[in-house]
């Protein structure tokens, strides 16, 4: 895989204090212990606000993970791609027909390590159910989810543990959900 935020000497270490110094002085705290694992999808919920992304990358950087995350293409302008690029991003088309799990399985069987955060919402506005292409992934590839979660109320950011699919999507699904239903985005009313 590519050089990311997550890997850049002196830059990747410098950032993580910055990111750790800035959330404890707006009283937000991470949740998280370090983690042996390096192939797994994380879940990203709810996903309510612009705010998630840099709230999540502090997480990750005090876990000192190296992670992919899959983001609509517009958000990919020239000049400004390799700088999404670099902070991890994966453009994905949304309009155009493409197999984005069977592509993303293909990945992970070919990497012995990979972590991709997906927002399972798919957008920041409400939605009425989520996507269960982070599900498909999972469960074709054969790791685990991580529940990666912000929680306004709590002021709390961080991921929960891991999720191991079944292969009933709808029970699975329902479980996975159940957590997330204590948890408020930033964005309430788009929770």
């Amino acid at each position: 895989m590519r050089t990311t935020i997550f890997s850049t000497p002196i830059i990747t270490p410098i950032l993580r204090i910055l990111a750790l110094t800035v959330l404890k002085l707006c009283g937000w705290k991470t949740i998280g212990t370090d983690l042996e694992q390096k192939r797994f999808v994380v879940i990203g919920a709810p996903h309510t606000s612009n705010w998630d992304f840099p709230l999540m990358l502090s997480v990750v950087l005090k876990l000192r993970l190296e992670v992919f995350w899959m983001g609509k293409h517009t958000l990919f302008p020239f000049p400004f791609a390799w700088l999404v690029k670099w902070l991890g991003g994966i453009p994905i088309n949304r309009a155009k027909s493409h197999s984005v799990v069977d592509e993303t399985v293909h990945h992970y069987a070919e990497h012995e390590e990979l972590i991709v955060l997906i927002p399972p919402e798919g957008t920041r506005a409400k939605v009425n159910s989520w996507k269960t292409g982070f599900y498909r992934i999972a469960n074709n590839a054969n790791v685990p989810i991580l529940l990666g979660f912000v929680d306004v109320d709590k002021k709390q950011v961080g991921f929960a543990g891991f999720f191991y699919p079944t292969g009933d999507i709808e029970k699975d699904m329902a479980e996975i959900q159940g957590f997330y239903s204590t948890k408020k985005g930033l964005n309430a009313e788009n929770s």
